[in-house]
């Protein structure tokens, strides 16, 4: 793939078994897109990981916390935190960002 975009990454993904493809890596970073059907088993990860909400709405289970969540959000998940997407529309997918370390790297502040 040339070009990551939105349109290109699904439809690179109808040709995978899984909900998400890898389309990029550099250094300890790989951009993947993800597009879960119907209910979201991911399991917690080794590497802290960024999401941006490329199309769809619903709740975003982080830890303890759940909130909604909509297109071009940003939600961060920390290393090894359970985490998932609940109650999701049909047209869902986001943009997955893993990077650092396992284990995650250590926040300097509390921003």
């Amino acid at each position: 793939m040339t070009r990551i975009t939105v349109n290109n990454a699904l439809s690179s993904l109808q040709n995978e078994d899984a909900p998400f493809k890898k389309l990029f890596e550099h250094g300890s970073l790989e951009v993947e897109i993800y597009k879960p059907v119907g209910v979201d088993l991911q399991q917690p990860h080794s590497r802290d990981e960024v999401y941006v909400i490329a199309s769809g709405s619903g709740f975003f289970v982080n830890g303890a916390t759940r909130q909604p969540f909509e297109p071009g959000e940003v939600l961060f998940v920390a290393a090894g935190i359970e985490h998932r997407f609940e109650d999701f529309s049909d047209d869902f997918s986001t943009w997955v960002f893993f990077y650092g370390p396992k284990g995650g790297e250590a926040s300097d502040s509390a921003s």
